[in-house]
C-alpha cells in the first residue's frame, strides 16, 4: 500500500509499557527524514467497543515536539488495542505510524505482596509466603509463577 507523506517523516521506535496496573507510558522518535516543525499526535483504541481519544498528557522534548505520552486508568481488554500517530507541517505532508498491541504483553507486573519469611534456629529451614501481585486482568492467580533467589548471608 502507498502511504502518503514524505519518506522518513513517520515516527521511529514506538513502544509502550504498562505498570502500576493501571499506567501506561508510550514513547517514540520523530522521523529522521521529518522536518523541523513537525507535530506528533497519538490516537488510540483500547478496544473496537471504544471511541478513538487522543492523548491527554503529551511528552515533550526540549523542542517542544511530541515524543510520548502519559495515560492513567488504563483497561487491559483481551483484544488488541489501536495506536495511530500522525504528524503534521506546514510544508510537507507527513507519514502516519500505526500498530496493534495487546496490552498483556506489554504490562511490566507488579511484585507480590507481603513477603514475608520465617526462620526458626532449631531446623535450619525457613518458610516464605506472599501474596499475589496487583494486576488489572489476571483473574486466576494459578497463573503466576514464582522463582525464589536465597542468598546465604
Amino acid at each position: 500500500p502507498v502511504v502518503a507523506g514524505m519518506n522518513g517523516s513517520a515516527i521511529e521506535n514506538f513502544s509502550c509499557v504498562i505498570y502500576n496496573t493501571s499506567l501506561m507510558n508510550c514513547t517514540w522518535q520523530a522521523g529522521g527524514d521529518a522536518p523541523g516543525d513537525t507535530q506528533y499526535f497519538l490516537y488510540w483504541q483500547n478496544s473496537r467497543y471504544d471511541d478513538a481519544m487522543e492523548c491527554e498528557l503529551y511528552i515533550k522534548d526540549e523542542n517542544g515536539r511530541n515524543t510520548g505520552c502519559r495515560f492513567q486508568n488504563v483497561r487491559i481488554e483481551i483484544e488488541k488495542s489501536y495506536f495511530l500517530v500522525n504528524g503534521s507541517s506546514k510544508g510537507s505532508l507527513i507519514q502516519f505510524y500505526d500498530e496493534y498491541i495487546q496490552l498483556y504483553k506489554i504490562e511490566i507486573l507488579n511484585p507480590p505482596l507481603d513477603v514475608t519469611a520465617n526462620c526458626t534456629r532449631d531446623s535450619p529451614s525457613c518458610i516464605i509466603t506472599w501474596q499475589p501481585p496487583l494486576t488489572s486482568h489476571v483473574k486466576n492467580v494459578k497463573c503466576f509463577q514464582y522463582e525464589i533467589s536465597i542468598r546465604n548471608k
